[in-house]
């Protein structure tokens, strides 16, 4: 897809957006193989969908969140049925304009968004109230998660910024691990009890993408697998298994009871820590596997 923003996935079909505009909301339906099998359109006209979310029921939310000049007053959520059937939510930053690529949907399905910052920590917003359709509802700011530089090769400016702009965002299907992703990176949070506020303040694990020249969408598959994907007619979706696992947070653990004073204490065993932390923050680029090459190459017209 030539301007592909967002991605999701149900295992067995990959649901694709472009970020241009053509005067309706098309969301592209493949097979494994990439290959287009229908359209859903959507009869509501979009200004800039960035990134694509999907719930457990399969209804998809496009995040039309774009906004590269700073001049839009609202942003919206667009609510799509597998029918084409949608809602629009508009609502409003408290502190100004923001450009944001990012949308993530928590358990109780929350709407996250997440701002493309090129200086400073990105911003992390969430509605005050329940999204309605006539009135535009205000968000209030829930965290800032700020990205150290890498040297991951890749991005549209070939420098040090493309590794700390968050373009995209995603969650697995039971809602336990969530990703935020740079044009060079993904982050991989452990969601304890459903908290995405208290997950983005935590330790994440990165999973380096290189080489994708624009790299805007992420998403799992509901078995785990990590799939990304740039920009670019015939450009590969990557898919690295088993990600999810990675960053799964550790078992509960349970308190034992001090043993009687005349009891000898038993030596504890020798064990290993097998939780999240330890686990590598980077895959080698052996455990990427590539997935057939988009083979859509529609031509659309950005809207800036």
């Amino acid at each position: 897809m030539q301007e592909l923003s967002g991605l999701t996935s149900n295992g067995t079909e990959f649901f694709a957006v472009s970020d241009s505009d053509n005067g309706t909301l098309r969301i592209q339906v493949m097979g494994r193989d990439c290959v287009v099998k229908r359209t859903i359109t959507a009869p509501v006209d979009p200004y800039d969908v960035e990134d694509l979310a999907m719930t457990p029921d399969g209804t998809l939310w496009a995040s039309d969140t774009g906004d590269n000049n700073k001049s839009r007053s609202t942003v919206a959520l667009h609510k799509v049925s597998p029918s084409g059937a949608v809602e629009r939510f508009r609502v409003t930053y408290p502190d100004g304009k923001h450009d944001a690529e990012a949308l993530l949907i928590d358990k109780s399905g929350t709407p996250y968004i997440i701002t493309k910052e090129p200086l400073g920590s990105a911003l992390v917003y969430r509605p005050t109230a329940p999204l309605r359709t006539d009135i535009s509802v205000p968000l209030e700011q829930v965290a800032r998660v700020s990205l150290s530089s890498t040297d991951t090769p890749g991005g549209p400016l070939e420098g040090t910024l493309d590794s700390r702009l968050v373009t995209g965002a995603a969650s697995t299907a039971d809602g336990s691990v969530i990703a935020l992703r740079t044009y060079t990176d993904a982050y991989l949070y452990p969601v304890p009890d459903g908290d995405v506020v208290k997950a983005l303040s935590g330790d994440p694990v990165r999973v380096p993408l290189p080489n994708e020249p624009q790299g805007e969408a992420i998403a799992f598959d509901p078995d785990g697998t990590l799939l990304s994907a740039s920009e670019g007619a015939g450009t590969p979706i990557r898919a690295v298994a088993g990600a999810a696992a990675l960053a799964q947070p550790p078992a509960p653990t349970t308190t034992t009871p001090p043993p009687p004073a005349d009891e000898q204490q038993a030596a504890p065993a020798n064990s290993s820590n097998g939780s999240w932390q330890n686990w590598p923050l980077a895959l080698s680029l052996g455990g990427l596997v590539l997935v057939v090459a988009l083979v859509i190459g529609l031509r659309f017209r950005r809207r800036a």
